[in-house]
Parts: C-alpha cells; structure tokens; sequence
C-alpha cells in the first residue's frame, strides 16, 4: 500500500482521533488540524512521538496551504450545548471551512470526505432515514446552525464536483461512541455514562420515548474508510450509523445497570427542536461499501464504560 499524506480536520476531536489511530495503524502520514474549540489536547498527545503524525493548531474558517493526497474535514462541535455556544462561528466552520477545505482539495487533485450528519434530516417525518428523504429542518431555530451549516457545506461539496470535477464524498453520521469522546461535550452517550459512573442521576430531556441509533467509533471509522476507498462515481451522501434503534430512556437504564450505579433518572424540558426519532436507512452502505455495523450497543457501551472509568 501506498503511503498516503492525509489531512484529517478536527483532529483532536472524537472522531478525529479514533480516525488517526486507525489511518496511523495503516501506514499513512497523517496531518492533524484543530483550533481546540472542541477538540482536546491530550487527544494530541497520543501521537506526538509517531514519526508520521504532525499536529498544526489551525482554525478552518481561515485558508491553509499544505500538500495532501485525501481530506477528512471533520472540523466542527458535534453536540448542541457545544455549536450553539457559538453559533455563527459553527455556521462559519460548515461553510467557510468546507469551502477552504474544498479549495485545498482542488489545488492537491485530492479527494475529500465531508463529514455531514442525520441532522441534515431534522425532525424526520420519514422513518428510517433514507438519503433520499430531503428533510424537516427549521431554519431559524437554535440548532440551524448546525443542520443548516450541513445542509449548505453538502451543497457546496457537489457543487465543487460538479464545477471542479473535486472528488467527493459525503458521509451522514448518526449517533455515535466510544472512547476518546470528551467526557463534558453534552451528548447523550457520554453525559449517561459519566453521571452514573460519578453516583449522579441519568439527565433525559423529555420523558425519554424519542430514539437514536447508536454506532460504535470503531464501525463508522471503517466506514470512513471505505467510503474514501471507493470508486470515484460514488460519492453519496450515504448514511452511515448503526440501524439498531432504542428510546433514550433503555440507554439510561442500560447505563445505569451496567455502571451498577445505584442512581435513578430525572425529567428535563425537551430542548427545541429536538428529533423524535433517528434511525438510518443504511441499504446503500451496504450495497456500495458492504458495510454493516457488528458492534451492538452493549458490547460498545461496556468499551466505553471501561474508557471514562480509566480517565475519571
């Protein structure tokens, strides 16, 4: 295999980091960006010593020049308390980020991956998700920033493809965990799972009947993966998450019975905007990348539980 320079934005991310171990692990070089707004240091630091790593402390709203064989712009907060505590700069990062990346991309003849999201589909009103399901999205609402920044860095991908001939692919993540997670991001995984494991009770928001499919880290960086792999006329958007559906409420118990947490949940108001139900459609992985999931949520959960134990 050839060895291959590779910038992965949002480096010091979740994602970022279970991304580099595993294009670290396959021999490439791999360049690592973040601005640290939501990624963490220590993330860093578990490669400075590999001899084919490199960090640059960089936000992506800003142009950079480096020479790169494939992208992976992951540059962006994932959780809501994260990119609505700045949400014209998250704004800022889907879409001035994605057209700096895509500029990188058509100077180098590389191939880029966008990392998009099942936000794109807002408050579905079809279920599963499918990539042709078009959406239900509020605009103005506090969590547009995001979706809509998604939505627009989508459209600008293809239209760099289509203008450019940039190659492209589109990956929409659904829920997804596992080790390296920021243990103070907000999202629903990590929130469970370090409240019970420090004797807290569970936080759900609603009564906990909305859904969410759960993908471990290590099935969707295999995705990634193949997706970046795969012949240049397909380029998504592809789902890519785990079809395994539960309520927000049979997490927070599984946590709470496998933390042996002696803790109860506890009721919040529902944020705005918040979806009902998330589930991807995941045919077209199958078909173009034959990939499926085959981590379940429990086996995920106990990795991850053993992480947070081990950094709190």
């Amino acid at each position: 295999m050839t060895k291959k320079r590779i910038l992965i934005t949002g480096g010091a991310g979740f994602l970022g980091t279970n991304l580099t171990k595993r294009l670290l692990d396959d021999g490439n070089h791999v360049i690592s960006l973040d601005n640290y707004l939501s990624g963490l240091k220590q993330n860093v630091e578990l490669f400075l010593d590999h001899p084919e790593y490199e960090f640059i402390e960089h936000d992506i709203i800003e142009p950079i020049d480096l020479e790169v064989d494939e992208i992976y712009n992951l540059a962006c907060a994932g959780s809501p308390p994260k990119y609505q505590a700045d949400p014209i700069h998250t704004t800022k990062t889907n879409v001035l980020g994605i057209i700096n990346m895509l500029d990188l991309a058509k100077k180098n003849y590389a191939k880029i991956m966008q990392a998009s999201t099942s936000e794109v589909y807002g408050d579905p009103e079809v279920h599963p998700q499918v990539e042709s399901y078009h959406g239900n999205v509020n605009t103005h609402g506090i969590r547009s920033c995001y979706d809509e920044g998604k939505r627009c860095a989508e459209s600008l991908c293809f239209d760099y493809m289509r203008r450019y001939d940039v190659k492209i692919k589109v990956a929409r993540i659904f829920n997804t965990y596992g080790p390296y997670m920021d243990a103070e991001d907000g999202r629903v995984v990590s929130n469970f799972i370090v409240q019970a494991i420090n004797g807290k009770s569970p936080t759900i928001y609603g009564d906990g009947s909305q859904t969410r499919s759960f993908c471990y880290v290590d099935n969707l960086i295999e995705a990634f993966v193949r997706l970046m792999a795969s012949r240049d006329d397909f380029y998504g958007p592809v789902n890519t998450g785990n079809p395994g559906e539960f309520t927000v409420r049979e997490l927070a118990e599984k946590v709470i019975d496998m933390t042996g947490a002696d803790v109860n949940v506890t009721y919040h108001p529902l944020p705005q905007d918040d979806p009902t139900v998330r589930r991807p459609d995941i045919t077209l992985a199958q078909k173009e990348l034959g990939w499926t999931p085959d981590i379940p949520l429990e086996e995920g959960l106990v990795k991850t539980i053993e992480y947070f134990k081990s950094i709190n």
